[in-house]
């Protein structure tokens, strides 16, 4: 296609590089700025106070930048979403802009976003993280690199859920779900992220370590404080073991609770 359809809407505020590709019926409001390879399709609509990086594809009907579904929002802030590098963001996701003055909705590199995907304000998402259609994300939810999300899933908001984390298609969480770990249901966590971890390289000592901290965790029958006093000094010598007891000690929320599949 041309490099800019004849049909679109771009502000001459907006700063775009002239590698970027843009479709019929786009609009592109004044404070945008939109680095060079990305290609956005038809009936695309960003605005607010948007940076966008190099190499993304923005599909058909997605929303980015726009304001927020929050009541208490004062539309005259300036308030930014910042987007990395070769993301994918599939059709009709809507990504918002943060709801306080000067605060972000942020989102890393090499996501791919599926279609009806719904970023609120104020998310962070970051890198290599996948999220399938119609997942939605509450007000500063934290979504940690390489998670995978499945379709349907709801996340309250303020939730955190891990690196490495596989949530479950339909779940809902109001509670935190810490690193390597798979979560279902509502609130539930089963096992460890094997699979995953697996495919991503992951040493077999470290995925012990993250099962034995799991089990002390989860399956010892002690509470949260004991179980971090018992993981902090069972000789762990992994980042990734040090990663997930710090999850757990620092989270300001409930943690998803363990139950077995039936």
């Amino acid at each position: 296609m041309e490099k800019v359809h004849k049909t679109a809407i771009i502000s001459p505020k907006a700063e775009i590089h002239p590698a970027v590709e843009i479709g019929p019926n786009v609009f592109i409001d004044d404070n945008v700025e939109i680095g060079k390879g990305t290609k956005i399709y038809a009936n695309a609509y960003i605005t607010g106070y948007t940076t966008i990086g190099e190499d993304n594809e923005i599909h058909m009907g997605a929303v980015i930048g726009h304001d927020p579904q929050d009541l208490a929002f004062d539309k005259t802030i300036c308030s930014h979403v910042e987007i990395g590098n070769k993301n994918i963001i599939r059709e009709y996701c809507t990504i918002h802009r943060g709801t306080r003055p000067d605060s972000r909705t942020f989102i890393g590199n090499n996501n791919y976003l599926m279609g009806g995907a719904h970023i609120a304000h104020n998310v962070t998402i970051g890198s290599n993280v996948i999220i399938a259609n119609y997942a939605f994300f509450g007000g500063y939810v934290t979504i940690g690199d390489n998670a995978f999300i499945s379709g349907g899933v709801g996340v309250h908001q303020f939730v955190s859920i891990g690196r490495f984390a596989m949530i479950s298609g339909n779940g809902s969480f109001s509670q935190d779900v810490p690193p390597f770990l798979v979560g279902l249901e509502r609130n539930v966590v089963e096992s460890v992220n094997i699979v995953g971890l697996r495919r991503a390289g992951i040493a077999k000592d470290t995925i012990r370590e993250i099962k034995e901290a799991y089990h002390i965790l989860y399956l010892s029958g002690l509470l949260k404080h004991q179980a971090i006093d018992k993981m902090e000094s069972a000789g762990f010598t992994s980042d990734e073991a040090a990663e997930f007891i710090l999850f757990v000690k620092n989270t300001k929320r409930p943690i998803a609770s363990h139950r077995n599949r039936k």
